[in-house]
């Protein structure tokens, strides 16, 4: 049975307290919709977690740069729904625009550091509108936890410090990558790979295990260990290497040796689309369990 949806405020606030006062705890699990695998996992995580599960499905304008690809992401509404139902949700969310930013809205939230490199070197504003729909959809659903994926490890990160820092009354709950029996992590923009791109992604991970590998094999420095993952990224037909990294797992920030939790992380593109990727070097504060 497919969950209802509701477009306003009002209408999930009310749903979430109806929730509450019959004890339930609720949980939300925030997506852009283009729903797959990876955010049913979430749901399900949601589900077992919470009696009450609400999806917000929410193309947020706010953290697409000039150049990026905010009018073309795909909306797929009535699939959405689907998905939604079939792992478990009871109410979807899925506001217009207006609705989340109204006439002269003009506070944003930024987690200054942990989003200036990596992906916020590239996408300056990302992680900005990020936080703001993420703490928006947190103060008007006002859940007990909230569901996010490892694939994004970065900004799983920093809405967890983000949450630590403005005393957010809400589990952070980071779950594992959803993969492909290839190894290629699920995503929203895998559907835009040509058939010959497909085939090649899966050298992404590849290519991080391989990282990894080295790493228990004793390599401890992390600009060998760059250089290394940088050059079998390149080695991919058609592949154009955003960053290849080692960071602090907690931190973010570059390396010179191993000695504490770190991450590898990528961002590639293959043809027009990009894809990122991590894998932990050690044991990490934002798990991503494999």
């Amino acid at each position: 049975m497919l969950p209802p949806t509701v477009t306003t405020i009002a209408e999930v606030r009310r749903a979430g307290a109806a929730a509450r006062a019959l004890g339930k705890s609720v949980g939300l699990v925030p997506t852009m919709g283009a729903l797959h695998e990876g955010h049913a996992a979430l749901v399900r995580a949601a589900r077992r977690r919470s009696g009450f599960v609400v999806v917000s499905i929410f193309v947020n304008p706010t953290q697409f740069g000039p150049k990026e690809d905010f009018a073309k992401y795909p909306r797929t509404l009535e699939a959405d729904q689907k998905v939604c139902g079939d792992a478990g949700a009871d109410l979807i969310f899925a506001p217009a625009v207006e609705a989340m930013y109204p006439e002269n809205s003009f506070t944003f939230v930024d987690v200054s550091t942990l989003g200036d490199h990596l992906c916020g070197a590239t996408r300056p504003g990302h992680f900005r509108g990020v936080c703001t729909v993420v703490l928006k959809l947190f103060n008007i659903v006002r859940p007990d936890a909230a569901h996010f994926g490892s694939k994004d490890y970065q900004q799983a990160r920093i809405i967890v410090q983000m949450v630590r820092d403005l005393n957010v009354p809400v589990e952070v709950c980071v779950e594992p990558t959803v993969r492909e029996p290839d190894g290629l992590a699920l995503s929203s923009r895998n559907r835009y790979l040509s058939a010959e791109d497909r085939a090649l992604a899966p050298r992404i991970q590849a290519a991080l295990r391989t990282t990894r590998a080295r790493a228990v094999a004793g390599e401890v420095d992390a600009a060998r260990l760059e250089s290394a993952l940088h050059a079998e990224l390149s080695a991919i037909p058609g592949a154009r290497v955003d960053y290849a990294r080692v960071v602090d797992a907690e931190t973010l920030q570059p390396l010179t040796r191993l000695g504490r939790p770190a991450v590898a992380a990528v961002a590639v593109f293959l043809g027009t689309t990009r894809l990122i990727d991590n894998l932990p070097i050690a044991e990490c504060g934002v798990r991503n369990a494999e």
